[in-house]
């Protein structure tokens, strides 16, 4: 996927990702903590940042022995910014706590 949105979405779409991000929002983690938080092999979390890093969600440095795994806020805005470009068609069509308008 070339377009940075099409990879923001295709990042989100897979619950293991969408999880690490929630466990970053507060602060960085080092890729072992992530590994342990997710019951997943090394290589396996290594995957799943590769497509949060390539998505821009998401940044990794190396301080010493560690590599602290960060949330990249401008990554969540474009995602933020697409679906708030069509909020305004929401009223009338779904309801608070995405029930549907059935009155229609």
């Amino acid at each position: 996927m070339g377009d940075p949105l099409s990879r923001t979405f295709l990042a989100l779409a897979d619950p293991t990702r969408r999880a690490i991000l929630a466990q970053i929002a507060e602060g960085a983690l080092s890729v072992n903590a992530l590994v342990a938080a997710n019951h997943l092999s090394q290589p396996g979390i290594s995957k799943h940042l590769k497509v949060l890093e390539e998505a821009g969600l998401i940044r990794r440095e190396r301080v010493a022995k560690t590599r602290p795994v960060h949330l990249e806020p401008e990554g969540l805005k474009r995602g933020a910014g697409w679906i708030d470009h069509y909020r305004q068609h929401w009223g009338g069509c779904v309801r608070p706590h995405g029930r549907p308008d059935r009155t229609a």
